[in-house]
């Protein structure tokens, strides 16, 4: 009896430690990935079947409650704008001279027919706030090794009930992410690469985006300059400046 009651003990400690480890590891992820604020110039290439097209934006973000991107070229999309505020967003098109609320069903459109949808751009919280994290092993990336970390939904908004996650043992951040809807099907797959240290913190400057319901390589989204914790005015952050 006295044995089994050693196994319990062992097998509820064990479990325990994993739970632990599994949190902060999340949390060290949080802690390179978020920030106070962010200024961000990045490029946009979408594969299509036929070709290629690439698109360049600046973004401005504070927490995650507020965004706001502008498209700086190709001449097609210059002058394309998203804003968010809390859940809610907008996009200005200057071809029709017109602002569309994003809300419902249409959060689930792709963003410039990327395999980004407009779900993936609204979400800015921390891992730690939406999933509950368990530790599921370990396995070797591109000749790194990584903690495989399960994430369940702890909250009834996410885009993606759960997620699998590959996070660098050393760097800290995600080589790697599956994303699954609530059924278990496989929605999308993200690797990121190119990490840079950072303003003291590791951050992966690559990211290609791969949405596993579409043909297609995906889209690789590159960002080439980033600033983080700096001052943003908040006039940015308001429908007038869609226009402006």
């Amino acid at each position: 009896m006295k044995k089994i009651f050693y196994i319990l003990f062992i097998t509820l400690v064990t479990v325990s430690v994993s739970a632990q480890n599994a949190e902060q590891i999340i949390q060290e992820v949080d802690k390179n990935i978020s920030a106070k604020s962010q200024i961000a110039e990045s490029t946009m290439t979408v594969h299509g079947k036929r070709n290629s097209r690439t698109m360049t934006a600046k973004s401005y973000t504070i927490g995650d409650e507020k965004s706001f991107t502008e498209y700086l070229s190709p001449a097609r999309e210059k002058g394309t704008k998203m804003l968010k505020l809390a859940k809610e967003m907008w996009v200005y098109s200057p071809s029709t001279d017109r602002t569309i609320m994003i809300s419902g069903h249409m959060l689930r459109q792709s963003v410039m027919g990327s395999d980004l949808s407009y779900e993936d751009m609204m979400e800015d919280r921390k891992l730690t706030e939406m999933y509950t994290p368990t530790l599921a092993g370990g396995e070797t990336i591109d000749g790194r090794k990584c903690y495989v970390v399960k994430l369940t939904a702890k909250v009834n908004d996410v885009a993606y009930h759960s997620q699998k996650m590959w996070v660098d043992t050393e760097r800290l951040v995600p080589l790697k992410q599956e994303l699954y809807a609530k059924s278990g099907q496989l929605l999308k797959q993200i690797t990121l690469s190119d990490i840079k240290r950072i303003q003291n913190r590791w951050f992966p400057t690559k990211m290609n985006y791969k949405d596993m319901l579409k043909d297609g390589k995906g889209t690789e989204y590159t960002i080439t300059n980033i600033q983080f914790d700096k001052d943003i005015p908040a006039t940015i952050f308001s429908k007038a400046s869609l226009k402006q």
